[in-house]
């Protein structure tokens, strides 16, 4: 899913955007435990998207963990939990969050996530710096406001996962390790990755 990046009016705030990002769970322990990426770096999405290292930086360090959301499908009226933490790294934003299985809603999606129905992340976002390339109209994000994290359905990269859930002795699995393997190669392949202009 993707938002508008349109200003609403003079003075307005832009509308919230939104980025998913696909996850695969081959299994789900009962306290709900997860982690991943909601977002990886250098790689085009199919909003045109591309976001550099170092965008959430000033929104995490202002913000905190606790300041950004966890959501079922972007929707304000459906928290399912917090983040428990939130940090930058050569891949991408890396995130570990728990759902809140006292809530009907996180009860549902722990079971759509241990069937396999639902394993998206998106993170919802307002644009702070970006530049539009004229010729590919791939728009580069050099900072981000995150707002909320949200586990989804449909997925904008598909190969960014949710790579490990917690097991039930409190270790994780090693499917986070091969994560951040490929997506490390796979941002080292990338022609004509380039900062933005100071």
């Amino acid at each position: 899913m993707i938002g508008s990046a349109r200003l609403a009016g003079e003075g307005a705030l832009p509308p919230l955007q939104t980025k998913a990002l696909a996850g695969r769970l081959a299994q789900v322990e009962p306290d709900g435990s997860f982690e991943g990426y909601a977002a990886l770096f250098g790689r085009v999405d199919l909003g045109r998207d591309l976001i550099l290292p170092g965008a959430f930086a000033r929104s995490l360090a202002e913000r905190g963990t606790s300041g950004v959301r966890m959501l079922f499908q972007h929707d304000p009226a459906e928290p399912i939990g917090t983040w428990i933490s939130m940090r930058e790294d050569g891949v991408g934003l890396y995130v570990r969050g728990r759902l809140t299985l006292d809530v009907a809603r996180a009860r549902e999606v722990l079971a759509l996530m241990r069937a396999g129905a639902v394993d998206g992340l998106s993170i919802g976002f307002r644009a702070v710096e970006g530049r539009t390339d004229p010729r590919s109209r791939v728009r580069r994000l050099a900072r981000i406001d995150l707002w909320e994290v949200s586990v989804v359905t449909f997925p904008m990269q598909p190969d960014a996962r949710i790579a490990s859930v917690k097991r039930g002795d409190g270790g994780l699995g090693l499917g986070l390790a091969a994560a951040i393997r490929r997506g490390a190669r796979r941002l080292r392949t990338l022609p004509g990755l380039k900062p933005l202009p100071a």
